[in-house]
């Protein structure tokens, strides 16, 4: 699965079409919606908020935070807590593959920190992790301005700790 996302990521980064097609200032869009967080030992939930530069019909960047609303259980030893994103915040350079007026595919690779709280018999601890990211993903515009946004990211922490997170976000979009 890495590898697909990686390869479509590539491609997508490297699709531009001749310099003439250039945006003469920045195209700019928002996004906010929901992302799922699937990892190694927890599921959980956040509300993402995105800004949107295009700088050329096929390249941009991105800039994403996020602010943790859906929790999950754990147990540790015998012992019953919850763990909780507090926040994660990133930023992406983006490729776009139009297919045609209102559809677009994706890809980006980016840098992000991610904050994760846990709670476990009155005992809370919070963790900071750095990580590179990298993702696919499209956009489909119903009229010129409104759409939405479905899109997969990995998240590969860079620390000692190490792991993964993949996301699933889907999101509605406004262009500016």
């Amino acid at each position: 699965m890495r590898n697909i996302l990686l390869a479509t990521a590539a491609l997508t980064l490297f699709a531009v079409p001749a310099a003439a097609q250039s945006i003469q200032t920045p195209a700019w869009s928002g996004s906010v919606g929901y992302t799922h967080l699937d990892g190694d030992n927890a599921d959980l939930g956040a509300i993402t908020g995105r800004l949107d530069a295009r700088l050329h019909p096929n390249f941009g960047l991105e800039g994403e935070a996020s602010i943790g609303v859906r929790d999950d259980d754990i147990t540790v030893a015998g012992v019953t807590g919850s763990i909780e994103q507090d926040y994660d915040a990133a930023g992406y350079a983006v490729g776009y593959l139009p297919i045609n007026p209102n559809l677009e595919l994706f890809g980006r690779i980016g840098y992000g920190t991610t904050r994760i709280k846990a709670d476990i018999a009155g005992f809370e601890a919070s963790e900071d992790g750095e990580s590179v990211n990298y993702g696919v993903g499209a956009n489909y515009f119903f009229d010129g301005v409104n759409g939405i946004r479905g899109d997969i990211t990995r998240r590969d922490f860079t620390d000692d700790n190490g792991g993964k997170i993949d996301t699933y976000g889907v999101s509605y979009v406004r262009r500016f």
